[in-house]
């Protein structure tokens, strides 16, 4: 432990001295951390001036917590063995009970000797291909940055796994535009956006200022897989218009849809975000005049209220798309 989590430590563990019937509400209540942090040091050290000297206690007030701990437990903790406290079966065993909770006591102080705003422990951030490499890179290592002892784990899935782990609580947030319903996930919206067509720069179509249903009659068109959540409502408006594509070819993300785009093989339909201001030359957009919905949303498990990481996390995206 370093200096600064020891210091906290102290103020949160080594209290003044109360009165006589304080002490014995204290007593009624159980023991306190000042005695399980005396009996570590006493496990590790054996020497009641030792340990004394590793908390800041006098050696007197080492013993007097041991023994007001031992009367509490109702055991003894400890044998004399030629001038040292040697650890009974007892003592180790509460000891080692303990390892969670100093571990636990630990990451507090450490986030408080970090400053505000710096998390500990793992933040597990996953979204599908266009989200993870379009639009999260610089703000999750921006998030890394602010946080040096976070761990943060990122991973590219397809949306219908992103939505599995998360209601599993393999993750702790996630960011997908798949349409999501399921009671162990909690939805956020952070955008919604509606389709807009993707054309190659020298297609006729492209000189309209608006992209209508049925201007795509016969039109060689890019296809987004059909476990995408947008491919059902696009499929049952062209059926309900009676526009018929010549479906070309399927394709998993938007990113590569809009790459099949460029090369002349059809038209497409996409979610603007994040990809609207990334195309580059050699393929244009056009807002569709029938709505196509989409919704960006921030999935968290809803087993659980989402960690203090997450949300900090949860803002920071925002901020940055704002």
């Amino acid at each position: 432990m370093n200096f600064k989590a020891k210091k906290i430590y102290k103020i949160c563990i080594h209290m003044p001295e109360k009165s006589s019937s304080a002490k014995q509400e204290q007593r009624r209540a159980g023991f306190t951390l000042r005695e399980l942090e005396v009996l570590r040091a006493l496990v590790e050290t054996g020497k009641t001036t030792v340990a004394g000297q590793r908390l800041g206690l006098s050696q007197p007030a080492v013993s007097r917590a041991l023994a007001e701990l031992e009367a509490t437990l109702g055991r003894q903790l400890f044998d004399r063995v030629g001038g040292r406290l040697v650890p009974n079966p007892e003592a180790l065993a509460v000891n080692d009970e303990l390892g969670p909770i100093f571990s636990a006591l630990t990451r507090i102080a450490n986030r408080s000797a970090a400053g505000t705003g710096s998390h500990t422990g793992t933040l597990r951030i996953a979204a599908p291909p266009t989200i993870a490499h379009r639009f999260l890179p610089p703000i999750v290592a921006a998030f890394t940055n602010a946080n040096p002892q976070l761990e943060v784990v990122f991973e590219v899935l397809s949306s219908d796994a992103l939505v599995t782990n998360i209601a599993e609580d393999r993750h702790d947030v996630g960011l997908t535009d798949t349409a999501v319903s399921h009671d162990s996930v909690r939805n956020d919206l952070l955008l919604a956006t509606e389709a807009i067509c993707a054309l190659p720069s020298r297609h006729p179509l492209a000189r309209r200022e608006t992209i209508r249903l049925q201007d795509l009659e016969g039109q060689a068109f890019v296809a987004l897989t059909r476990r995408h959540s947008g491919r059902t409502l696009t499929d049952r408006l062209f059926d309900k218009a009676g526009v018929r594509r010549h479906i070309v070819i399927e394709t998993a993300t938007a990113v590569s849809a809009a790459e099949f785009v460029r090369e002349g093989l059809g038209v497409a339909l996409l979610n603007p975000f994040p990809i609207v201001h990334q195309l580059g030359n050699g393929i244009v957009v056009r807002p569709f005049a029938t709505a196509i919905p989409y919704r960006t949303c921030f999935l968290t498990p809803a087993s659980r209220p989402p960690s203090l990481a997450a949300a900090d996390f949860i803002a920071m995206v925002r901020k940055r798309l704002s």
